[in-house]
């Protein structure tokens, strides 16, 4: 088989490719730029899982970067194990074709116990006094090891988080090409975030980001560069592109004052109690799962959300299935943002009566996606929190603002202008000028195949 890389450089679009990124502008004089067209959700994990298996939403069971386990009653967002995804990887099928394949999968999701060669992923440490150690899951688990000694610690908060910068992309290509050095997989998927975070905080704009594309675009160089000389095929993509937005959808409250969320007071804060709700939602970006105890409170909720502003649309059990999103874990309904408008979490009317998990960065706790959690209230508040933190006293990182008016970009709708489209780079010229995205997998299996 072939060598081949994918890059995935999250959040590329068209838009962005230009003054900003001189090595991607030469290296499209000899390659291919294709546009890969938004899939419902058009986020993380649910695209990922649609370029590795060739399937829809509606097949590999990832119906988002989070969703509601009706049985534990419970929200869970950003799980890990690759067995959540229902149908073969795309390194499953290389194995069945050539015994001697291996893959290295470097950061793509779903990533523990997938069955690659090797692996790795972010997994801080959540120790017993309430501190989160950054660090990373991999396979084989000595690889993890090896990394940490020679690259240092993984930057987990760099990775996400107030302090995310290109130090968290630049340890994933060294930590890529120290593999592709000993290992030399015969299918590397590097997962690249950088641009991810500066869109999401001021837009796809590049009067604001310019100096993030810059160095996105020199890590690239490095990269293609390295790969190429080890006579690799790369394929060059991305999720989604993310579009400018200014309104924040409260689709929580929203459903709070029609009296139908359940809340339960803790030590005078409110939590959302899902189990006990009539309807509440899952908010994904600019996507929203809402899930009903009934067919009546159904019809209900989409009276009431038909009627909300920056709703694009609403989709039932028909237009579901129509857009490959029809899988048990779905909500009942899905609510689709316009294009200048994203779904929050919030469920509180009161900030001084939010959970405490509001004002800090806490994927797993929260019920729905926060990218608020990029901003910072005060650098001299935390710089006193870390400063407890080092003399050893119990802390709570409580500096996140609760302000969603920050966010000035996003992406998971699908009804977007096509200079956002996510984009394929490739040496071979596509049959189309905008691909399904379920063309992906066999795109790279031509690739190895070739």
């Amino acid at each position: 088989m072939r060598k081949t890389v994918v890059l995935d450089v999250v959040g590329l679009s068209s838009a962005l490719i230009g003054d900003k990124t001189p090595f991607l502008t030469s290296y499209l004089a000899q390659n291919q730029l294709t546009k890969i067209k938004p899939m419902l959700p058009a986020v993380t994990t649910a695209v990922q899982s649609t370029y590795l298996t060739g399937q829809w939403p509606a097949a590999h069971g990832i119906v988002g970067n989070g969703w509601y386990d009706r049985v534990d009653c419970e929200i869970k967002f950003w799980k890990q194990s690759n067995k959540l995804v229902q149908r073969e990887s795309v390194w499953d099928t290389a194995k069945r074709l050539d015994p001697n394949f291996t893959c290295a999968q470097l950061f793509w999701w779903y990533n523990m116990y997938c069955g690659a060669d090797y692996s790795v992923t972010p997994r801080p440490n959540y120790l017993a006094d309430g501190r989160k150690i950054p660090d990373c899951y991999a396979y084989p688990a000595s690889l993890r090891d090896e990394l940490q000694a020679k690259f240092g610690q993984f930057p987990l908060f760099n990775f996400w988080g107030p302090g995310a910068n290109i130090a968290s992309s630049q340890w994933i290509a060294d930590a890529a090409m120290y593999v592709e050095e000993k290992y030399s997989p015969t299918l590397s998927l590097v997962y690249l975030p950088h641009l991810d975070y500066c869109q999401q905080k001021f837009g796809p704009d590049l009067a604001n980001i310019g100096k993030e594309v810059m160095e996105i675009d020199a890590l690239l160089k490095q990269l293609v560069e390295f790969y190429e000389q080890r006579g690799a095929n790369i394929i060059l993509l991305s999720e989604y592109g993310i579009v400018p937005v200014s309104r924040p959808i409260h689709i929580n409250r929203i459903l709070r004052e029609e009296g139908l969320l359940g809340i339960r007071v803790e030590r005078g804060l409110e939590l959302l109690d899902a189990g006990a709700s009539q309807a509440f939602a899952v908010a994904d970006h600019q996507v929203a799962h809402i899930y009903t105890q009934n067919d009546e409170v159904e019809k209900r909720v989409m009276a009431r959300l038909e009627q909300v502003e920056g709703i694009e649309r609403l989709l039932d059990d028909a237009a579901k299935k129509e857009a490959h999103i029809d899988h048990e874990r779905a909500g009942d309904l899905i609510a689709v943002a316009k294009p200048d408008s994203w779904f929050t979490y919030y469920f509180w009317l009161d900030d001084r009566v939010a959970p405490d998990y509001a004002r800090m960065v806490d994927i797993h706790k929260k019920p729905g996606y926060d990218p608020v959690e990029m901003f910072m209230t005060s650098k001299l508040r935390a710089g006193y929190k870390l400063l407890r933190k080092k003399l050893g006293f119990r802390y709570v990182l409580d500096v996140i603002p609760l302000d969603a008016t920050l966010v000035k970009g996003s992406h998971g709708a699908i009804d977007i202008p096509e200079a956002y489209y996510p984009v394929l780079i490739t040496k071979e010229r596509q049959e189309t000028d905008k691909l399904e995205p379920t063309a992906v997998r066999d795109i790279i299996l031509a690739s190895l195949t070739s």
